[in-house]
């Protein structure tokens, strides 16, 4: 029973989360603390970040761009490799995909994807010549239903997803586990927009099973789970955290 006890346990683990600065990067930082990992907490605003880390104890602060091609090596060579790394910043563009322009295309693809894909790179192969670790980035509801608006956004947040299957299946066997996180709604700085329109708003609350919106903290949960050993059989996965959005079709309660 011990054992068992001990799945979510993350004592001696040492987790890098990128975007740790606000929202689900804040609170997956502060979860994996309270379940004993040591945090390095990377973001591209240093004041955000420095507040973060300064309410976690034994905490490490981190300047790190997305965009940059050499922060992840440049982190790497400087403080060695993580046992868990999750990657949580993203943008989006939200305009009717004749009305994007290729530099705001570009933009998108910049952070969303390539930032992650280097991420998955850099760390990935480091990671496998270290013996293992736990790579953990979030992609969204958005990789599997879409609405007008979201075309850059939907396609990177597919690809996001894509990408870790195959990460997965070409580390799998130096124990390199890569899963995928899909959030619905949550209130966020991401999602200020559409919380600064009530009838957005209420729209996107009900069409969820529980007539809410997520908070940040309620991704913490599946973030602990997919770093710990809770999690050591699960791979290449794709972890919906979304109130039930997917589950359900349209927003009209039809009579039983």
């Amino acid at each position: 029973m011990e054992e068992f006890a001990r799945l979510f346990d993350l004592s001696g683990k040492r987790a890098l989360v990128i975007g740790a600065g606000s929202g689900i990067g804040a609170a997956s930082a502060k979860g994996l603390a309270a379940f004993g990992a040591e945090v390095w907490c990377a973001d591209i605003n240093d004041e955000a970040i420095a507040k973060v880390a300064a309410d976690i104890s034994g905490a490490r602060s981190f300047h790190f761009d997305v965009a940059d091609p050499g922060a992840s090596s440049n982190l790497l060579s400087t403080f060695g490799i993580p046992d868990i790394v999750v990657s949580t910043p993203a943008i989006n563009v939200r305009k009717r995909i004749t009305e994007v322009s290729d530099d705001e295309f570009d933009r998108v693809i910049e952070i969303n994807l390539k930032g992650n894909f280097r991420v998955m790179r850099d760390f990935g192969r480091a990671m496998a010549a270290n013996g293992g670790g736990s790579i953990i980035a979030f992609s969204s509801i958005r990789a599997q239903v879409v609405e007008p608006g979201q075309a850059v956004y939907a396609a990177t947040k597919a690809g996001v997803l894509q990408m870790l299957k195959v990460l997965a299946a070409e580390l799998g066997p130096q124990g390199v586990r890569a899963n995928a996180i899909a959030p619905g709604v949550v209130e966020t700085p991401l999602t200020e927009q559409i919380k600064s329109n009530t009838s957005w708003y209420e729209a996107y609350r009900d069409k969820t099973m529980l007539g809410r919106w997520a908070q940040p903290s309620e991704m913490v949960g599946a973030v602990v789970f997919l770093a710990s050993d809770a999690s050591s059989y699960v791979t290449g996965s794709y972890l919906v955290v979304d109130g039930g959005w997917l589950a359900a079709d349209g927003r009209f309660d039809p009579p039983a």
